[in-house]
């Protein structure tokens, strides 16, 4: 404990890669505390000044962390221009930020961040016919994306984060993703832009004609100023953009000086595209639509390497390809390395270098025979790839997914350095693609780094991660050399340094040797146009950071170890690494119905604070030390982590695993170290110990727990209804009625606290079913439990006591191998994944964990040895977090299909109720809201005579609690299907 707090205290001057501009603040307190009563009182939204939102925001998705003075959440624009105003009376820096996915450390900055993706994130109009829309700055890519769909139209860039970046974040970074090949870059899709200046100067700006242009120019005042000075600095500079500037489709690096051109329409919008804040606040945006093809083929093609493909990328890309995308096969070793989805591999072809090709067309026909006359012109090849052309869209959500994979897939992979971005999305032109790959390949191992090579083949941008050694003094300066013969490297080949993540302070610092002096002069020219004063996220792209300052690790970075109480095997045994896990992307800030879990508090609130992200974000700043204080007694920390719902939604969905439940229970266990828990910890983490002493008096509890005073001294909303205990346990009603039929195939069937106390029929079905099919049902001899409601609290060390009762209790039969079934995923989850990561070295704990198994999993690894009858009807499931996270479902999937059912499983994600967290009077309104999001309206809606199918207890209480609908578990369907209710 004293270790971390000495970490904390650490002063920021002994930062790894601190950077001297930064060592004063930028700001005195009283002039900060002025700002933030200034804001407070002028801006209608949210305001926050606090250390735990200064953390939140302090790193984006780069190598970067710098802590920013305040974050101003606008619910208006008027907000927006209330802010920048309070700004500019106190001097203050301002960063525009959306989704926080950059990799080049353009959102993160000693400024006041403002964040726009949680209020001004509407579409404000849609115009079809015109191919148009308008857009606030928030507004999430998928959102326009699934409306533009309506009508058969898209917004063409589209990168992998599309389900949760924001088209603000996209017209700052100019992004691009798979399908610029069929639309190009956000600048060439962009209409007009809403901005506002530093200094309050709100206009719209777009092209521009030489009439208008002259009208402009002739006017008094801040507009004329800004285009007379913009015309001088086209003309000036004109001929030294034409030359220096590269033809190439992903030139993002720089800015878009060329726009300001006579032959590309002054077009002022999109020269302040991939500005990445530095000029202008943008408050909304008037987007161009592309027609969408209806119907899709994709094409793989096998190629020798990855440089081979890189070779076929313009021969392909020539054929009218909508997207072209490509994976090396390093991507796919990792994949296998980190027990990824094989699924997505099975249905590549042969080779170790793959381009991905997608055809469109109105119809399956049509798009089908543009991948066939691809195919038919390999033919004529010496060494033709090989091919399959995926027509079902099962198939091709396969590839794309293991496509899209290439940055979590990429990042700490076991038994490998840990690779980093810096030189993520180098571009050229795409008939160079192949002989640049093999040069990059030669500068990795001069230095002796290591890297995928995979992107947009098509578009000529190369992605990679590496692993360069961020942890001390030689490692950064190796890294800086690496970066001067990289740039110089993709400068050679007529290419730019960034063709998607822009410059920030990654590259900045390298664009003279793209650009010259002269234009990147222009640069500074163009930025003062628009922020004279320097305050608009200063230093990125324009007088840059270098690029080994502000770095979030470095040689300094020393954090404390921790005997923590959980293995952490992924993460070196440390909790501090497991911390540092969390790579920023932010798939967990998604709120579409995707069928994922993570993250279901997020998608309620909509907070960064309640996503993975910024959980995880905390929890890096609570071991690095500076922003947050206490370390682990802070409140800002436990606050964030209150209303993790211990899902494990993020382990199973977050591309780099992230397991936030553990982090949470490791936090708790000191946070709450000799201190008072909630009520709630104790009425509903300790329901082990009540409802064995309530199954004594069950009507006498069940008359207690209805009363108002019993649930709020057990911290129970009084909005919920208790769940009532069974008049016969089940233990009670296995012991009653005599043994088991003796057989040599043992099972031992574990009566979990839910569905021995409260729900015991689930328990009985399965023991019916299970005795049918031939099988000795045995219980274990003594109350036992899994401790699953004691993780969330923190109280880790009753926990492992009660798996130490266990595997006591057990070990006989678990060292002769008798599978061991559970009917509650939850708990089955405790042993697949807490009891390996509690006794790591523990034997019977791994072998227990081994022979665990789901009724249904038992059923589907038994087969056709396990006959099932056939029933007929729909199915609707709602999946447990666990068992979607940890377990997977695709067992029972395949043993509700041999029952021949019709099954539907709802794309709800969490149910929200997640243990004791639905119980809790604090938490109501939250788990509620997340039940609301997805599965009551989709339950409402089906018809009464469907089987609605949940395991999970949890699942169960929220649907009963608020429909009048009856749940089955898993077990009882079975049951009724072999006629054993």
């Amino acid at each position: 404990m004293a270790a971390i707090d000495e970490v904390s205290a650490r002063p920021r001057s002994e930062t790894a890669g601190f950077d001297p501009r930064e060592a004063d603040p930028p700001l005195s307190r009283e002039t900060v505390a002025e700002l933030e009563r200034d804001l407070r009182t002028t801006v209608e939204g949210e305001v926050r000044f606090d250390d735990g939102s200064r953390a939140l925001y302090s790193t984006d998705a780069s190598n970067y962390r710098q802590v920013p003075i305040g974050v101003v959440i606008p619910k208006t624009v008027d907000d927006v221009i209330a802010a920048v105003s309070a700004c500019r009376l106190h001097g203050a820096p301002l960063l525009s930020r959306g989704g926080g996915t950059s990799l080049a450390g353009q959102t993160c900055n000693v400024a006041v961040v403002v964040d726009y993706s949680k209020y001004l994130n509407r579409i404000i109009a849609l115009n079809p016919e015109g191919r148009q829309a308008t857009v606030e700055p928030g507004c999430v890519l998928d959102d326009l994306r699934d409306a533009a769909e309506r009508h058969h139209l898209t917004f063409g860039p589209d990168p992998s984060t599309h389900d949760h970046n924001t088209l603000g974040g996209m017209l700052g970074n100019n992004s691009c993703g798979v399908h610029s090949v069929m639309a190009g870059r956000t600048a060439d899709n962009v209409e007009s832009l809403d901005i506002l200046t530093y200094d309050g100067l709100r206009l719209t700006v777009g092209p521009t004609s030489p009439e208008e242009l002259a009208r402009i120019v002739a006017e008094d005042g801040r507009r004329g100023d800004i285009y007379r000075r913009l015309d001088a600095l086209q003309r000036r500079y004109a001929e030294l953009i034409r030359q220096r500037y590269p033809k190439i489709p992903r030139r993002v690096s720089g800015y878009n000086l060329d726009n300001l051109l006579p032959e590309n329409g002054f077009h002022v919008a999109r020269a302040l595209v991939g500005s990445e804040g530095t000029c202008v606040a943008i408050l909304g945006a008037t987007l161009r639509l592309v027609p969408s093809p209806p119907k899709r083929a994709v094409m793989v093609m096998g190629f020798a390497d990855i440089y081979e493909a890189g070779d076929a990328a313009v021969f392909v890309r020539e054929r009218g390809c909508i997207a072209l995308e490509a994976i090396d096969d390093k991507l796919i070793e990792f994949m296998k390395e980190k027990h990824k989805d094989m699924s997505q591999v099975a249905v590549l072809p042969e080779g170790k270098g793959w381009l991905i090709a997608e055809f469109g067309g109105d119809s399956e026909d049509e798009a089908a025979e543009k991948a066939e006359a691809l195919k038919r012109d390999f033919a004529g090849w010496p060494h033709p790839p090989a091919i399959k052309i995926c027509k079902s869209r099962e198939d091709q959500d396969k590839i794309w997914k293991a496509r899209q994979a290439g940055l979590g897939s990429t990042a700490f992979v076991p038994h490998h350095p840990e690779a980093w971005e810096g030189w993520e999305d180098s571009a050229v032109a795409p008939e160079k693609v192949g002989d640049y790959c093999r040069s990059l390949r030669a500068l990795f191992d001069k230095y002796e780094y290591d890297s995928t090579l995979y992107g947009h083949f098509g578009d000529g941008c190369i992605h990679c991660r590496i692993d360069f050694g961020l942890r001390t003094r030689d490692g950064i300066a190796k890294w800086r050399r690496f970066m001067d013969e990289a740039a110089d490297l993709v400068v050679s080949y007529g290419g730019s340094l960034s063709g998607e993540h822009g410059d920030g302070q990654s590259r900045a610092e390298l664009l003279p040797k793209m650009y010259g002096p002269e234009l990147v002069e222009a640069f500074s020219e163009f930025k003062a146009i628009w922020d004279p004063h320097g305050r608009m996220n200063p230093h990125k792209i324009v007088d840059p950071y270098p690029l080994t300052s502000n770095l979030r690790l470095g040689p300094d970075y020393h954090p404390p170890k921790i005997e923590g109480h959980f293995a952490y095997k992924q993460d070196h045994g440390s909790f501090a690494h497991a911390a540092l896990r969390c790579v920023g992307i932010g798939k967990c800030r998604h709120h579409s119905e995707s069928g994922e879990v993570m993250c279901p508090s997020y998608m309620v609130t909509r907070e960064e604070r309640h996503s993975t992200r910024g959980r995880a974000r905390l929890l890096f700043e609570m071991m690095h030390g500076g922003a947050i204080t206490k370390s682990w007694r802070n409140d800002a920390v436990e606050e964030a982590l209150d209303l993790c719902l211990a899902c494990k939604g993020c382990k199973g969905d977050c591309p780099v695993n992230v397991d936030m439940a553990t982090y949470k229970a490791e936090f708790r266990s000191r946070y709450y170290a000799r201190r008072l828990r909630p009520r709630a910890a104790y009425s509903m983490g300790l329901i082990h110990r009540w409802a064995r002493v309530a199954s004594h008096m069950p009507r006498l509890a069940n008359t207690l727990a209805k009363t108002g005073i019993a649930k709020w001294i057990g911290g129970i909303a009084p909005e919920r209804r208790m769940p009532a205990f069974a008049e016969q346990s089940f233990t009670d009603w296995f012991r009653a009625r005599g043994p088991s039929p003796l057989s040599e195939r043992r099972v031992i069937l574990f009566p979990d606290t839910f569905n021995n106390y409260f729900r015991p029929r689930t328990a009985i079905a399965a023991t019916r079913v299970l005795e049918a099919a031939g099988y000795q049902v045995e219980i274990p001899g003594r109350p036992l439990c899994c401790g699953r409601p004691l993780y969330d609290w923190g109280m880790l060390d009753r926990a492992k006591s009660l798996l130490h009762q266990i595997m006591d209790t057990l070990h006989e039969d678990i060292f002769r191998g008798v599978p061991v079934i559970g009917l509650e995923p939850a708990c089955v989850s405790a042993f697949r994944d807490e009891l390996p990561n509690l006794f790591p070295d523990n034997p019977i704990a791994e072998i227990l964990s081994s022979q665990t198994w789901l009724l249904s999993e038992f059923i589907d690894r038994e087969g056709e040895a396990f006959t099932l009858p056939r029933m007929s009807g729909k199915a609707v499931v709602q999946w447990h977090c666990h068992h979607h996270a940890v377990l997977k479902t695709e067992a029972e999937m395949r043993v509700l299909k041999r029952l021949g059912l019709d099954v539907e499983a709802l794309p709800s994600g969490c149910c929200g109720m997640a243990g004791s967290f639905g119980f809790e009077a604090e938490k109501y309104d939250v788990s509620l809201a997340a039940a609301e999001r997805v599965l009551l309206p989709r339950l409402r809606a089906t018809d009464d005579d469907a089987l609605v199918l949940a395991d999970g207890f949890s699942c169960r209480e929220q649907i009963e609690q608020n429909l009048p609908r009856e749940t089955r578990h898993f077990a009882e369907v079975i049951a009724a299907a072999m006629g054993l209710e």
